[in-house]
């Protein structure tokens, strides 16, 4: 039964393991709310998870160790049993879908677990190391649905209470569960007044769907950029803490998440993965009423893998108003180029790529598309461009921003 004799037994056992992550004021994320940043991105193994695998790990008894631990992972719960195995002398096996990041299966394999890829997304990693700790009597150590793992999640909302005594919410990510779960249970049993709301990706809604129809339900398909929380699945536990304990829960979309994750490298030089980087978004568009609120989000993670970091940056620019991407239909005839330039550059619009097309279905037979992408300011900007643009007789027919 998790309790809060339970989380403080944890934080007494991390408090060697683990850091104490800094609070940091963030007035740039939502200039209508005081937010601060709790950044568990800076955790070592770059996540949350060596809490809840920590704890849960420096539990077992000797015989139990001997066998060894088990786990599987969307990939920071990987490195977390690893560290925390190796670091206790216990062999480790970590079972990660195929299309974990492969930052983070290397990760694991560094921190000295073996790992097993199997196909398909966090549920069937799941299913598979079931089957493998049945093989091999190794203790399973779930990455969510386990009261000692949720115990050492937990240790974060003590930290908040410390840090931030006068906190009136906190903003969480929601995969399974468990983060959710220890810092929801720690601060309603100390502070009852503050808010505790969570996160998740509108590609892998499990959780909010549950809740929202008071069941437990298994998603189809799960599809997001965050991939830390694409869960089909809630654990039971944690299911039944969030009905209790979480005020609300609410989904933001890849584009709001890419937008958050580059307004934490851009305004406050934090790498923050997808999963990690839910909760800012739900702050940056008032998901939940916060106004004039000091709230604290969760940056759980920042193992976000550089090979798809550059594509998070270009969709986070088009949401945020900061790239556009306008195609002009034009008499193909000279100085038209020149002209719409020139209209861009005197509003301070830098065009980044060009493409002149003069064969396209339902183009006029002496027409042509210019396909224009550039660097903007904001929203305001790119209107600004378009009314320009307009108004010198140039018929823009298609706008991406």
């Amino acid at each position: 039964m998790l309790t809060l004799d339970k989380i403080y037994h944890a934080s007494y056992v991390l408090k060697n393991v683990v850091r104490c992550t800094d609070l940091i004021h963030a007035p740039l994320i939502n200039p209508e709310a005081q937010v601060f940043l709790k950044a568990e991105n800076l955790q070592i193994t770059g996540s949350f998870k060596v809490r809840g695998a920590y704890y849960k790990i420096s539990q077992l008894s000797d015989e139990e160790k001997e066998r060894g631990v088990i786990a599987c992972s969307a990939g920071n719960h990987a490195q977390g049993v690893a560290l925390a195995a190796t670091k206790n002398g216990i062999k480790s096996l970590i079972c990660l879908p195929d299309g974990a990041p492969i930052s983070k299966v290397e990760a694991a394999k560094r921190y000295g677990a073996d790992v097993c890829l199997v196909k398909g997304v966090y549920d069937d990693a799941y299913n598979m190391a079931v089957e493998l700790q049945k093989e091999s009597g190794a203790t399973f150590i779930h990455p969510f649905d386990d009261e000692e793992v949720i115990a050492g999640q937990g240790t974060i909302g003590l930290e908040l209470l410390e840090q931030l005594p006068e906190m009136d919410a906190v903003i969480v990510p929601i995969g399974g569960g468990g983060l959710i779960s220890g810092i929801a249970y720690a601060v309603k049993s100390l502070n009852p007044r503050c808010k505790v709301y969570g996160v998740q990706a509108q590609g892998a809604p499990s959780m909010y769907n549950s809740v929202k129809h008071h069941c437990n339900e298994t998603l189809d398909s799960v599809s997001t950029i965050a991939d830390g929380i694409a869960v089909k699945k809630p654990g039971d536990i944690t299911y039944d803490i969030c009905c209790k304990y979480v005020d609300d829960i609410a989904t933001v979309t890849d584009d709001e998440i890419s937008c958050a994750i580059l307004s934490l490298m851009e305004k406050h030089k934090l790498v923050a993965e997808g999963a990690g980087a839910v909760s800012v978004a739900a702050a940056m568009f008032n998901k939940f009423d916060i106004k004039g609120k000091k709230v604290a989000c969760i940056v759980s993670g920042g193992n976000i893998d550089v090979t798809i970091l550059s594509r998070v940056i270009t969709r986070g620019l088009l949401k945020g108003g900061r790239s556009a991407d306008i195609t002009v239909a034009l008499q193909d005839k000279p100085g038209q180029l020149k002209e719409i330039s020139a209209i861009i550059a005197d509003l301070g619009g830098n065009v980044t790529s060009v493409q002149h097309n003069r064969a396209n279905e339902g183009m006029d037979v002496t027409g042509c598309f210019l396909h224009i992408v550039m660097e903007t300011r904001d929203y305001n900007h790119i209107e600004e461009i378009r009314k320009a643009l307009t108004n010198a007789g140039f018929k823009i027919v298609r706008s991406m921003n």
